[in-house]
């Protein structure tokens, strides 16, 4: 398994190393013959070669089986003429990442901000490659405009295609659950848009009768998200809405810090951490790597679903377990879940469960 490793800005070096670590005593346990390459992206790529994100990195990714990245301080960056180009976004245009994948699931060792008694185990498969954001629903030049001053406009784009892919995959991952897919939309307001969206869904849901699929208005979504998580199972939904609801749900349960994400096309997957780039904190040795090792251990498994590797699958829910088995003991968490361990010390932890 060949993969290229860019840890990009903030406390991403010390998480992707983390990660590494985990990858690498998984490897040695399962015999993966995992090679790693490094590459510079964020900050480091902008101070050596004037551009945060270089299109022959974009093109050198497509050659291996995964990808390791790490958070992106995109809002410090300059303009993108002054060569400040998200780093996401520039991945999931320019390797047609569009299945955003982001469980949040409560754990009975750990709190949660969710009330007394509930508990979540969801997924949120968000479309990544459209929708309200700017960088990438044009072809050519950019989303928003302002004709005057004090006027700024916005364009959206929804395309019946990019839809009907991301609906395919929450439906397959949905045969693997509980079977049961929740559209998130508002199609009473966005009667085109997402009005088209909705009807994509619907129409992949054909295809998988042993599915149930119902649907919410995005605000309703958070309503019941916060009062019967319970009631969710896989949830599909555009740019926009998947973004700000992965980030409630992974809050709910416990926080941000404890949910992977992995950015995924037909043929290749990107694993990146959930939260952002966290400068204060960077170089502390105080981040929390879990969301990280657990987005390599989700690269890992997807992999290992796509070649039918037995042992890629069994070494991506080895590291997620062994993730688990360390947050269980209260002597052997980070300080922002109430321990005392170092980003280090917890990859090693998790390492020596592995």
């Amino acid at each position: 398994m060949k993969v290229i490793v860019l840890p990009c800005d903030g406390i991403g070096p010390e998480i992707v190393a983390a990660s590494v670590e985990v990858l690498s005593a998984a490897d040695a346990r399962f015999k993966l013959g995992v090679t790693y390459d490094y590459d510079s992206v964020g900050f480091d790529s902008l101070k050596a070669h004037g551009t945060t994100l270089r299109q022959e990195v974009l093109a050198k990714a497509k050659t291996y089986d995964g990808i390791i990245l790490g958070t992106q301080s995109h809002a410090d960056y300059p303009a993108p003429e002054k060569g400040g180009r998200n780093v996401s976004a520039g991945f999931r245009i320019g390797l047609d990442l569009y299945a955003n994948i982001r469980p949040a699931r409560t754990r009975p060792f750990l709190p949660s901000n969710l009330r007394e008694g509930k508990s979540m185990d969801l997924v949120i498969m968000r479309e990544a490659t459209e929708g309200f954001y700017p960088d990438r629903n044009m072809s050519r030049g950019w989303g928003e405009m302002m004709p005057s001053p004090d006027m700024a406009l916005s364009v959206r784009k929804i395309t019946r295609h990019c839809s009907e892919r991301i609906a395919r995959r929450a439906f397959e991952l949905a045969m693997t659950r509980r079977k049961k897919v929740t559209a998130i939309h508002k199609a009473n307001s966005f009667h085109m848009t997402d009005g088209l969206f909705l009807e994509a869904v619907r129409h992949v849901a054909k295809d998988y009768p042993e599915v149930a699929l119902d649907d919410l208005l995005v605000d309703a979504s958070t309503a019941h998200l916060v009062r019967e998580p319970e009631r969710f199972d896989v949830l599909v939904a555009t740019n926009f809405y998947g973004d700000i609801l992965s980030d409630l749900a992974s809050e709910l349960s416990g926080g941000l810090g404890l949910a992977g994400s992995v950015m995924a096309s037909d043929e290749l997957c990107c694993a990146q951490a959930q939260h952002g780039s966290a400068p204060t904190i960077a170089g502390k040795d105080i981040a929390n790597p879990t969301s990280m090792i657990l987005s390599v251990a989700m690269m890992v498994r997807w992999i290992g679903d796509k070649t039918r590797h037995s042992r890629m699958q069994q070494a991506g829910d080895a590291m997620s377990a062994a993730v688990d088995k360390v947050l269980a003991n209260a002597a052997t968490r980070t300080r922002d879940i109430g321990g005392t361990m170092g980003c280090k010390a917890f990859a090693e932890a998790v390492a020596k469960a592995l």
